[in-house]
């Protein structure tokens, strides 16, 4: 039952994300007549911009280009290993994050609906980091509580 669960939360989340990351203009997408190829390599510059200019920016900004990143993948992270077995470790959730990351950067890229940043792979590694810590928490409190099991 949880897993099936986890399975239509996991399809409505890649639903959402796709739309936010690709359809989404409010959100960083622009017209057609204005997209063109951008791109940051260099580690932190975004982040660190973001957080120098945040008066500037305006909080929504910020939130939205920092944690949003985060808050972005915390779900992969968390359903990813309800819904398989074999993603029982930290390690496979990060790689798993930073290949799905790296996939929608080089979409975005390509298809010129937003900016290559290596700094958002490392927000969205990240929140899949993040989000497997959470499972891991409410895996031991469901175990615990629902079949009295000492962890």
């Amino acid at each position: 039952m949880i897993r099936r669960m986890g399975i239509v939360l996991f399809a409505v989340y890649v639903i959402l994300l796709i739309y936010f990351l690709f359809f989404s203009e409010e959100y960083g997408r622009v017209a057609q007549a204005e997209r063109v190829y951008r791109y940051n390599l260099v580690p932190f510059v975004e982040i660190r911009r973001f957080w120098v200019y945040r008066e500037q920016l305006g909080a929504f900004a910020v939130f939205t280009n920092i944690f949003g990143n985060v808050i972005g993948f915390l779900p992969f992270g968390f359903i990813l290993p309800v819904i398989f077995r074999r993603m029982n470790s930290g390690f496979l959730i990060c790689i798993s994050g930073f290949i799905l990351s790296l996939t929608v950067e080089v979409i975005q890229l390509v298809t010129k609906v937003g900016c290559f940043d290596v700094d958002d792979m490392i927000l969205n590694t990240l929140g899949a980091a993040l989000g497997y810590v959470l499972f891991l928490i409410c895996n031991h409190i469901r175990r615990k509580f629902h079949y009295g099991k000492k962890i």
